[in-house]
Formats: structure tokens, C-alpha cells, sequence
């Protein structure tokens, strides 16, 4: 019998319950894991408190990553055989289980010299660091750039690959703690958004003129900062709202302020493509491998204390990653 966190209404972390289940054979295109190490995310509370239209169905699992060993495989699946280590993302939420089937289209081998914990802490705010920095817009050299949450797990690692691409970043943060972090992931400018005008003092840094890229994952407490933060035919990438919903934009608005550019992004299509989902991976696992990125603090949680894992996220109480670890 394996063990997973189920809820069957939308809520506080009250609402996860773990339970026994029967785990059926892998069906076409699966494949049967063992779990060793899952990632904590911000998605994972989205899903629990029924942020995103649609909801998921009730009853659902929860978590969208991890890393374990393939047990068994389904028909039709290639490449994937038992004893593999492997890390998936995406593909119907329930990663907070012991054991459970994945979509093989949803996983990755995992290289030797890279831990469980390190992986699972990584693969999916390492690929969306990776299509961030690389794809929904390829930084240059020179480019200014501001990342918001910048010791965030997302935060941490984009800065570091974003400074390694050369370009200058400009990161946010909450706390003094926060901002010793994001400098020592490469931001050269730290600003304490609950403390300054964050707006007012990227025109300062860049001179007047702006960043080239907004990344917001903050949500209505940043957004219009955000906006008047950006050069003319800047670009903001809002790819999360930990602080709220952002209220509805007036198009015209992006026209006054500069002919500026908006995405919402998603990881789901950035990595749709299984050619482009694994050449992120590689990069992603050759970047950790090389030192280029590196995963920073780690908190881990037994995967029976997943709630108390959500709770800090929840309230901002971590910098970095939280990682459920399979006994």
C-alpha cells in the first residue's frame, strides 16, 4: 500500500489528509515510481485552495514534482526501464505520495552526481528559471534586468543564471536576511520593497531609463511597479501571485507607459514539446552539474509533515526550496 496526501474540499492546509491507497499498474505511456524526494511549491497551494480556473476535480493528490525509481512501466513506453532514477513535473497533481504512476512524457533521467534532494529541490523551479532566462525572453549581456523574490527558490536560482548570462539584475526582497541571500545569488542591486519605492529606485539604478525584463511572481502587491519599473517596449513577465490576484489591466495603459509588452507564462507550455522539455532538462542538470547554478538551502520536511511543509511556504517563513523526503 502506498501512502498520499488527498483533499476533497478547497482550503487551508487542514484540508490535506493522508491515506492508503492501491497504486494500479502503470496504463499506456506511465510509469510506476518509488518516490525518494518531492518538491514543495507554490503551485501546490494554488491547487489546494482552488485558486486556478478551472479547479482541479475533488477528490485530487497534490505536488507536481519529484524524484524516485522506476518500478514498473506501461505499454507503449520507451527509454524508461526499472531501476531508472528519474524526475518528473507536470502531469495530474499527487507527487506527495510514496508511490505513484507518472506520465513518461512528464519525466526525465536524472545524470549521476546529482542527489535526490538537490533535484527534487530543483526540476521545477529550475526549468522555470530555465525557460524565464532563456526562452520567454533570451537575456543578453548588459541587460538590466528586475526579478522580484529574488531569494525565493525561483529567485535564487534565475539570479544566478541570469548573472551568468551578464546581465545586471536588480532583485526584491522582504528582509535584511533576504537581501544578504539574493546578493550572494548574483543580484547586484538589492531593494526592500516593503521599505522603499521599488519603482522610483530602479530609475535610479538604471539612471532613468529602466529594465529591459520585469519578473513578477508577487502579483497585486508589485504589478504597477512593476509596469513603471520598465523601459520603453519593456517586457513583464507575471508568472505568479503570491500576494493576489492582479486586478484587470487597461491595454491602453501598456502604450502610455512605453509600448510595453505582458506575459503570463506558463511551464506547462514551455516544456508541451518533448524535444524542448528535454533540452531544458539538460541544460537545467548541466548548469547544477558545472556549478553554473547552484541549488542553495534546502529545507526538508518528512513527507507526513506535508502540511507544516505548505504552512511555511505559505507564510514566507523559507528562502530556497522545501523538499518532502520518502522514508
Amino acid at each position: 500500500m502506498a501512502k498520499a496526501f488527498l483533499f476533497s474540499e478547497f482550503g487551508s492546509v487542514d484540508v490535506l489528509n493522508v491515506q492508503e491507497l492501491d497504486v494500479p499498474l502503470p496504463g499506456k505511456g506511465e510509469i510506476r515510481l518509488r518516490q525518494r524526494a518531492i518538491g514543495v511549491n507554490y503551485i501546490d497551494i494554488y491547487h489546494r485552495r482552488g485558486v486556478f480556473a478551472p479547479k482541479l476535480p475533488l477528490p485530487s493528490g497534490i505536488g507536481v514534482e519529484g524524484v524516485g525509481v522506476v518500478v514498473a512501466v506501461g505499454e507503449g513506453v520507451a527509454g524508461f526501464y526499472p531501476g531508472d532514477r528519474v524526475a518528473y513535473v507536470g502531469g495530474p497533481p499527487g507527487a506527495y505520495a510514496t508511490e505513484r504512476n507518472v506520465p513518461a512524457a512528464r519525466a526525465l533521467k536524472v545524470p549521476d552526481g546529482l542527489s535526490d534532494d538537490v533535484v527534487a529541490a530543483t526540476i521545477f523551479k529550475g526549468l522555470t528559471a530555465e525557460y524565464l532566462t532563456h526562452r520567454c525572453i533570451d537575456v543578453q549581456v548588459g541587460d538590466n534586468v528586475l526579478f522580484h523574490a529574488a531569494a525565493g527558490g525561483v529567485g535564487s536560482i534565475a539570479c544566478q543564471w541570469l548573472k551568468a548570462k551578464g546581465a545586471r539584475v536588480i532583485g526584491t526582497v522582504g528582509s535584511e536576511a533576504k537581501a544578504r541571500l539574493a546578493l550572494s545569488n548574483g543580484c547586484d542591486d538589492v531593494i526592500l520593497y516593503r521599505k522603499q519605492d521599488f519603482a522610483a529606485r530602479v530609475r535610479e539604478l538604471t539612471d532613468g531609463t529602466g529594465v529591459r525584463v520585469v519578473y513578477d511572481s508577487v502579483g497585486a502587491d508589485t504589478f504597477a511597479g512593476s509596469l513603471k519599473s520598465l523601459r520603453p517596449r519593456g517586457l513583464l513577465v507575471s508568472f505568479g501571485e503570491t500576494s493576489g490576484p492582479v486586478p484587470p489591466v487597461e491595454i491602453a495603459q501598456l502604450g502610455s507607459l512605453g509600448s510595453l509588452y505582458l506575459t503570463r507564462p506558463s511551464i506547462a507550455h514551455y516544456t508541451s514539446d518533448r524535444k524542448e522539455f528535454e533540452a531544458a532538462g539538460a541544460r537545467l542538470f548541466s548548469a547544477l552539474l558545472d556549478g553554473t547554478i547552484r541549488p542553495g538551502e534546502i529545507t526538508g520536511f518528512a513527507l507526513e509533515d506535508a502540511a507544516l511543509a505548505q504552512a511555511a511556504v505559505e507564510n514566507r517563513k523559507t528562502v530556497g526550496s522545501v523538499v518532502l523526503k520518502c522514508s
